[in-house]
């Protein structure tokens, strides 16, 4: 996918003299999928122009990691590789060391255990980098290497659809269960909208997944980037599995407070992380629709806990309304 037009305008520096010679080189960089050594963008941006020097090229390069617009990357070749992050979001790499390609992913449970481990220790993480070393399948097996994709943004639009599409199916399940159980009126009617709504944005989310499979016949065989095990089978599964034992109004009202504030969390916390991206936006997006459910549970909470301390308060008295002595 091509970077817009914008984007490219943006990473002109905002004070110092213009350089049309960076200017190409960062435009060529920003166009490539996977990691490139620095001997890569000389040889690339020499097709396009042999008068730019092997010097300007590694400064330029420098300029860009020193802004934020590409990672430098070590996979114990010998040499750094440099990857963009436009529309990329940070990740951690399995490195073969036989055929010496790379494979992203991205995993929440790993962030956690090292966010975890940082707050144990009261130390401030300011970049985290993972490679996993090994032998990947094809040269396990002895077959011909694949031509290396790279993470597209469609496979993380793909990915992330996935995630919000788990969560929905299991927030169904939920309201759907919950609406059965709950004997209060208006306890049943909010159990009954929010199904509505779920029901109402899976088909959007599905709909939105099958448009964007027809971008790419192969898409749904690319491997997975985004490893969410935590929201795998939905942030409401859990949830599900304490109604099904049994509770009160009050409690299917706790309870799908906390899935709706967890999944909200999640979607928010993992959406500022990422570039500008689609995946971004889908996370951002179900954020937002989680945080407007979570509001809701709350004001109904809220309601039948004063409803039932007035409920309290006139069963303390006696029927011609004096107080029991």
């Amino acid at each position: 996918m091509q970077p817009p037009a914008a984007y490219l305008e943006s990473l002109r520096p905002a004070r110092g003299k213009r350089s049309s010679k960076r200017d190409l080189i960062v435009r060529l960089f920003v166009r490539q999928e996977g990691h490139l050594s620095a001997d890569d963008l000389v040889d690339l941006v020499k097709q396009h122009d042999p008068r730019i020097s092997r010097a300007t090229v590694y400064r330029a390069l420098q300029w860009m990691v020193d802004a934020g617009l590409a990672r430098k990357v070590d996979f114990g070749e010998g040499r750094f590789r440099f990857e963009h992050a436009h529309r990329h979001p940070r990740h951690f790499h399995l490195v073969c060391k036989t055929c010496n390609r790379s494979f992203e992913f991205l995993s929440s449970d790993i962030e956690a255990l090292i966010e975890e481990i940082a707050d144990a220790r009261q130390f401030v993480v300011r970049q985290s980098v993972l490679q996993v070393h090994g032998t990947c399948g094809q040269c396990q097996t002895g077959r011909a290497p694949e031509a290396e994709d790279g993470t597209t943004e469609v496979v993380f639009a793909r990915d992330a659809l996935r995630v919000a599409i788990a969560t929905e199916r299991s927030g169904l399940e939920f309201y759907e269960r919950a609406a059965r159980l709950t004997r209060g009126r208006r306890g049943h009617d909010v159990f009954i909208r929010l199904a509505g709504e779920e029901r109402e944005h899976l088909a959007t989310l599905e709909a939105r997944y099958r448009d964007l499979k027809a971008t790419d016949p192969d898409l749904e065989a690319r491997p997975t980037f985004l490893f969410f095990k935590s929201a795998a089978s939905g942030l409401f599964a859990a949830g599900v599995d304490e109604l099904a034992r049994g509770v009160n109004d009050r409690e299917a009202l706790l309870i799908g407070i906390r899935c709706e504030q967890g999944s909200y969390e999640f979607f928010q916390r993992y959406g500022e992380r990422f570039e500008d991206s689609e995946g971004k936006r889908i996370f951002l997006e179900f954020a937002e629709e989680e945080r407007t459910h979570l509001e809701i549970l709350q004001r109904e909470y809220r309601a039948l806990v004063e409803r039932t301390s007035r409920g309290r308060k006139i069963g303390a008295r006696s029927p011609r309304g004096a107080p029991r002595g």
